[in-house]
């Protein structure tokens, strides 16, 4: 029975279907609780541990650590909870899945296991979940919960995390309402004594949404939603080019019982022609049906000439009176009645395996660490919280308020209220179905009349990033629906000097969305190289309003064009700017297109290296990313990756910072258990200093490693800007083009009814796209001045800036020196 020693004993399990960033979650609690001064437990199997319990006792078997002195050297020689909670000998059993061999050391009989520091190292760039995940019958019994009760006391453990679904969160909920009766009930039947009733009397719960399907409301996104996506589009991606080659059709099965986020953004992501979702059951004409809708729409983009057809069916989807809709089905309606030569690809499980994408392992990480500060700030009066995020903040709510709306949905659904079930989705979900109807429908009539309709020039401006040509394919699908006419302008604003102008069609963009870099070129020539010369190309063609897409130099354009409009009418019609730059370092947005596909190259180019330098035990790898002067990628790509140490613009290096550097380095290798280091890496962005380069920063670490680490560097360049786009960038591209396009149309007819030949454009219709939490803004392009800096080419404030002290609290380093 473990001693009773005052610090807060906290353990976390893992319930329901796995999704990948759940080892992420596990490992930021456990080393966020050990940094807050707790002991740190995980429970394998979910509830069912929790019900079977401990009947061996826990043996410590702490590795010796490689420098005997380092422990002396830590926190100038003062015992930390780090350094005393260290490792104790699971966490290789946990990672291998050797828990239950019977030679050695074992974790049979032990599902309540306690953990230190190093045990959960490397984890996070796993899938599934190490510490395992089991349905528990037995959970579901009084018996069985009274049963878990006794064990967590046993153990002297009285607080709980557990990442789930709702179900899941619904039997944490239950099992902390029944505590005070299970307590009793123990106490009356022997088992457990009064000290341990007074002390264990509250149990304190926290849950986190571990769900592929996205389908817990009061949150914007669940553990493991993205990578899943990720899996989808991967696979949509492949079939994509097989599809082309042989003009065949493929439904494609996904997952989403009671949630269609899953098809929605897939079918956004991968350009689809048809989706069926649970929530938006097809909508049929009078006297029609949704098979004739289904199949006059494929018909029509196969007249089109489309050489594939893609359609993602939700395994729950149905038609309006709840009828299922099955691939199957699907298939023999597109083979008898359009005559397509058709396959089904059901995905199954593997879109629940495989690596964590950056963002399942930032927001874990993130949620972990509310996590830890909810349940020390746990009272018998407060309610069970579900950590969620939103309006990219970590977030609190009351469990069961989220799972009660969640199941609302469900029965919304179940009394074929469909507009109800569809107003509980978040604002994004029902703009994002608008936007694939937009950008998937090839209508027959145009929407707007001939006096309304515009000349738009769209235009890439910067460095490229992915999504810049699926915003493109947006805004050109929105503008032949309305009748609009598209204009390339090829090579930013020396293409448009050189007149390399062309009208985009419809089928011509439709697989932009899964291409990378810019279609239409780009680079960072500014209008002012020659304005007066610009100013008569807008009048020549005719424009009636700009899209630039682009970072910082977009940015830039926009406030030299607004400001020319004293001096050139041509330049009096509404622009738009969509931020694009992996930097993303445009003022007042937290995310740029790029900006996601850029982290995931950079995690899987870590990954690697991480790879490679805990093959050789003791390498330390300094790798440069870019980013200009602003740390974004650096500070968030050390988030996801485990990076040691990060290096910003923002905060420099100098002498001090690097001494410091070298002294936690020797002594965290110090600690490794001996022949057992971990490879280790250090972010540096490209602009951190011009002093201590890249190289320089590697020969010292070298230099000072002596016997205990060597060095190395990696740059990663311009393969940050490449690859296929993310599914996150795909979906933010559409949704934000979209915008766009209905603010250049807002902006045009308030022009149109301005009276007089010359027309006067407003300042705010000069503006930037940005998300603000959850809000898309229009921040006028004069007003963001204001929040730039200019010379250093990014914004006055970052709100990732707290994240680097994250990174150092999650590398040990305030409990090391």
């Amino acid at each position: 029975m473990s001693q009773s020693t005052g610090k807060m004993k906290l353990a976390v399990l893992t319930s329901g279907g796995d999704s990948a960033g759940m080892n992420a979650v596990v490992r930021a609690i456990v080393k966020i609780g050990i940094s807050r001064g707790c002991e740190t437990w995980i429970v394998r199997e979910g509830y069912e541990g929790l019900v079977r319990g401990n009947t061996q006792a826990h043996a410590v078997h702490a590795d010796l650590p490689a420098d005997a002195s380092a422990l002396k050297c830590a926190h100038r020689g003062v015992p930390t909870n780090l350094t005393q909670n260290l490792r104790f000998g699971d966490g290789d059993l946990l990672r291998d899945g050797t828990g239950d061999h019977y030679h050695g050391r074992t974790l049979k009989g032990r599902y309540i296991v306690r953990v230190g520091w190093d045990d959960v190292r490397g984890w996070f760039a796993e899938g599934g979940t190490l510490i395992g995940t089991a349905r528990s019958a037995a959970f579901r019994t009084p018996e069985g919960r009274l049963s878990a009760a006794h064990n967590l006391i046993k153990e002297g453990i009285d607080a709980l995390a557990v990442c789930g679904g709702d179900g899941s969160l619904t039997g944490a909920d239950l099992f902390r309402s029944e505590w005070p009766s299970l307590v009793s009930q123990l106490l009356s039947q022997g088992m457990i004594t009064e000290e341990q009733a007074e002390k264990h009397g509250h149990l304190k719960i926290v849950g986190l949404v571990g769900s592929i399907d996205n389908d817990m409301s009061m949150t914007d996104l669940t553990i493991g939603a993205p990578t899943a996506l990720h899996r989808i589009c991967e696979a949509i991606d492949n079939i994509n080019s097989t599809a082309a080659s042989h003009s065949r059709a493929f439904v494609l099965e996904v997952m989403g019982r009671h949630c269609g986020w899953l098809a929605l953004l897939a079918g956004v992501s991968s350009g689809a022609d048809f989706i069926f979702i649970p929530e938006h059951p097809p909508k049929t004409a009078p006297g029609g049906t949704w098979e004739d809708d289904m199949c006059e729409a494929i018909r029509g983009h196969r007249e089109a000439g489309k050489r594939k057809t893609i359609v993602i069916v939700a395994e729950g989807a149905h038609d309006a009176d709840l009828q299922p809709i099955r691939a199957e089905y699907v298939k023999e309606l597109l083979t008898e009645r359009v005559g397509l030569d058709t396959r089904v690809t059901t995905l199954g499980h593997t879109q629940r395996g495989g690596r964590p994408c950056a963002f399942d392992r930032i927001m874990p990480t993130l949620q972990g660490e509310e996590a830890v500060k909810a349940l020390l700030e746990a009272t018998p009066d407060t309610p069970s919280y579900m950590i969620g995020v939103r309006e990219n903040k970590i977030t609190r709510v009351p469990l069961m308020e989220a799972v009660a709306m969640t199941r609302a949905v469900a029965d919304a659904i179940s009394a074929k209220d469909f507009t109800k079930a569809m107003s509980m989705r978040d604002p994004e979900f029902y703009q994002s179905l608008e936007g694939f109807f937009a950008t998937s429908t090839l209508f027959k009539e145009k929407q707007l009349p001939h006096c309304k309709r515009m000349r738009v020039a769209i235009m890439h401006m910067g460095a490229p990033a992915g999504g810049m040509n699926a915003a493109t394919r947006a805004a050109v699908r929105y503008c032949i629906k309305q009748g609009h006419h598209p204009l390339a302008v090829h090579n930013g604003f020396r293409g448009l000097l050189d007149d390399n102008i062309h009208e985009l069609s419809w089928l011509g963009v439709d697989a932009w969305t899964s291409r990378g870099g810019s279609e239409l070129g780009t680079n960072r020539t500014l209008p002012d190289v020659d304005l007066g010369a610009v100013a008569a190309r807008f009048q020549e063609h005719n424009f009636h309003a700009l899209l630039m897409i682009g970072g910082f130099e977009a940015f830039n354009a926009l406030l030299i064009l607004e400001t020319g409009r004293k001096y050139y009418p041509s330049f009096h019609i509404p622009m738009a700017h969509l931020p694009a730059t992996i930097s993303n370092n445009v003022p007042m947005t937290e995310f740029s297109l790029g900006s996601d596909t850029s982290l995931n190259a950079l995690v899987d180019a870590c990954d690697s290296i991480k790879q490679s330098a805990s093959a050789s035990r003791n390498r330390v790898f300094v790798v440069e990313t870019q980013g200009g002067k602003c740390g974004y990628l650096a500070t968030m790509g050390a988030l996801a990756t485990g990076a040691s140490i990060v290096y910003t613009p923002e905060q420099g290096m100098n002498l001090d910072t690097l001494r410091q550097d070298v002294k936690f380095l020797k002594i965290r290798y110090g600690l490794d258990a001996k022949g057992r280091s971990e490879g280790r890496m250090v972010i540096r962005n490209e602009c951190a200093s011009t002093v201590y380069t890249t190289d320089v920063v590697t020969k010292m670490f070298k230099e000072e490693g002596g016997s205990l680490f060597d060095s190395r560097s990696a740059s990663l360049g311009h393969t940050l800007q490449g690859g296929v786009p993310s599914p996150m960038d795909r979906a933010r591209a559409a949704r934000l083009s979209l915008r766009c396009m209905a603010f250049l149309e807002e902006h045009h007819d308030a022009l149109l009814k301005q009276v007089g030949k010359v027309k006067q454009a407003p300042p705010e219709s000069a503006a930037v796209i940005t998300i603000q939490g959850t809000a898309l803004k229009w921040v006028p392009v004069q007003e963001m001045v204001q929040h730039a800096d200019m010379k250093n080419r990014r914004g006055k404030t970052a709100w990732w800036a707290e994240i680097k002290d994250l990174v150092e609290a999650l590398a040990g380093r305030p409990e090391i020196l």
